[in-house]
């Protein structure tokens, strides 16, 4: 109700509100019959059906009326003890805000020394503790799994972050940048000034840099459009700039696909890849730091189980 810019509507919903149920009061009070006196007969109502069928205005049962009236005793009670009845509070002053607050400090003063023990450690240290895996794993798939996935594999289009790929770096710090405020990757549009040709030829030399079937003669063309148009950011060598989370073109791990046409989609139309920033996300909780850190350590982890780092893969061949 507090989002009604008018007086009138909290005013008419309440008096509409207590206007029913005391209606409801009345009319039933009304249509009830009193009881009847040993021996007397209902009366018979001026109806009959099929021929001998016959109406009679009989009592309502008392157990039936007894409920009717106890849900209405209890709609009132509701009302003036909780909000419901436009701006009135209730006078237990009980708001959804409030629980909530109320939930957040609760869990805060329990995790709170969990959180802070981990925060006393550096991020590989954490990402080898199990119960600070399984914290981070829970946090993950509350707050990264919707693009991730749940197995953190990727999709297309977002990074898979079980191997030894980084567009921004994976080392402990980077990966706690890029959660806590966010990342934002352009790869600029180029299909007008290549040209439909030169597109191409431009493809065609990005599948050689990996080793792909390809066109060798539209790659020896489009060699020189790379390196006019392309290097500044992914290196003459086609190796990436982590510094600008420009992709390495020389491996086989490709984010939105590495087909001849994928790339060529690419080339002419650019992309736009946004990580939001988990500060946002995560609140102003007194724990949201510790939550980063356990986040951070958790895909720190992810290409580094058992020691040793996972295989190379694409997300979106």
């Amino acid at each position: 109700m507090s989002d009604f810019t008018s007086g009138f509507w909290p005013i008419y919903i309440s008096v509409l509100t207590l206007a029913s149920i005391v209606g409801t009061w009345i009319f039933l009070k009304k249509q009830t019959t009193r009881r009847l006196a040993p021996g007397e007969k209902a009366e018979l109502m001026e109806h009959t059906w099929d021929g001998d069928l016959q109406d009679f205005n009989n009592p309502l049962p008392r157990w039936w009326l007894g409920l009717f009236y106890g849900t209405m005793i209890f709609a009132l009670v509701y009302l003036a003890l909780w909000p419901g009845l436009g701006n009135f509070a209730g006078l237990l002053k009980w708001t959804s805000l409030g629980e909530y607050e109320a939930e957040v400090k609760a869990a805060e003063a329990k995790f709170g020394p969990v959180y802070a023990g981990f925060m006393k450690q550096d991020i590989a240290t954490v990402a080898a503790d199990p119960d600070a895996r399984a914290i981070g794993k829970h946090l993950f798939l509350t707050y990264c799994s919707q693009c991730h996935g749940s197995d953190a594999a990727g999709a297309r289009g977002f990074p898979n972050l079980t191997d030894s790929d980084w567009l921004y770096g994976g080392d402990p710090d980077t990966i706690k940048a890029t959660l806590t405020d966010g990342r934002s990757g352009v790869m600029p549009a180029l299909g007008a000034a290549l040209g439909p040709q030169g597109t191409r030829e431009v493809a065609n030399y990005v599948l050689s840099l990996s080793g792909r079937k390809h066109d060798a003669a539209l790659a020896a063309a489009g060699k020189p459009k790379f390196e006019q148009n392309c290097a500044a950011c992914h290196t003459p060598a086609g190796t990436g700039m982590q510094a600008l989370g420009a992709p390495n073109l020389t491996d086989k791990v490709w984010l939105y696909g590495g087909s001849e046409a994928t790339i060529i989609e690419t080339i002419t139309k650019g992309r736009n890849g946004v990580m939001p920033a988990m500060t946002q996300t995560l609140g102003t909780t007194s724990n949201r730091d510790a939550k980063l850190h356990l986040l951070a350590a958790y895909v720190y982890g992810l290409s580094r189980q058992d020691g040793a780092a996972a295989p190379q893969g694409s997300t979106a061949e």
